[in-house]
């Protein structure tokens, strides 16, 4: 890919920058790869218990930034702000992709029972919801269940990685007991499956790899139809 291309991902908090960059030298080698990190964003999500008329102004403001430093394309790398940077999409000439939209799309079309495991509140519903809408433009009927890992994401942002872990695989493995795949709603939560030895009674899908494969795919594309 040309040196020119450019993909700003906009953070709603630190632990979501290293999960996606380091896929960058594999998946999206000679693309250039900006981050813009504001943890108020979901500081303020979680406070209010939703996503505020603010938090979508400065979301938007961050990606307006994005698209005046040549951005190719946008992701957005938080499930909490999904749903407003759908709504963002109007206000700009570049793509938007949201990094749980192929996780998505790849549990509706692997199974009917999907669970969804978060750690925080605000990025459970969301996801559900967009499971949900997924299959129903799909034309499928899924049945999706909720699972909160609470306390895992304060032991995270404490540096308490151990306890984190271990809230979340015991979460996963209640949940794997009720459905046929799991996805997980944060970017963050990858850590758990991705560590060596991890297995869980059925297939847990995590959103970085799946998310910047399916930026790989557009960004080519766009490529292909400018030469």
């Amino acid at each position: 890919m040309p040196a020119q291309t450019t993909l700003v991902i906009v953070h709603t908090g630190p632990v979501t920058v290293q999960p996606l960059s380091s896929l960058g030298p594999e998946l999206l080698p000679g693309v250039r790869i900006v981050n813009l990190v504001d943890d108020s964003l979901l500081k303020d999500t979680m406070a209010a218990g939703h996503v505020t008329p603010a938090v979508t102004r400065r979301l938007a403001q961050y990606m307006m930034i994005g698209q005046e430093m040549g951005a190719t394309l946008i992701l957005n790398a938080c499930s909490s702000v999904g749903e407003a940077a759908d709504s963002v999409r109007a206000l700009l000439s570049v793509p938007v992709l949201k990094v749980d939209q192929a996780m998505a799309e790849r549990a509706v079309a692997s199974a009917t029972r999907i669970g969804v495991a978060a750690t925080v509140q605000t990025t459970l519903d969301p996801t559900a919801r967009l499971i949900e809408r997924v299959a129903r433009e799909a034309g499928k009927s899924v049945e999706v269940r909720r699972a909160l890992c609470e306390g895992a994401f304060d032991a995270l942002l404490a540096g308490r990685t151990d306890e984190h872990d271990a809230i979340v695989e015991r979460h996963l493995r209640e949940l794997a007991a009720d459905v046929d795949l799991i996805v997980l709603a944060q970017v963050s939560m990858g850590r758990v499956v991705d560590r060596p030895g991890s297995r869980f009674d059925v297939p847990v899908l995590t959103s970085p790899r799946l998310g910047m494969e399916r930026v790989a795919e557009l960004l080519r594309g766009r490529l292909e139809r400018a030469a």
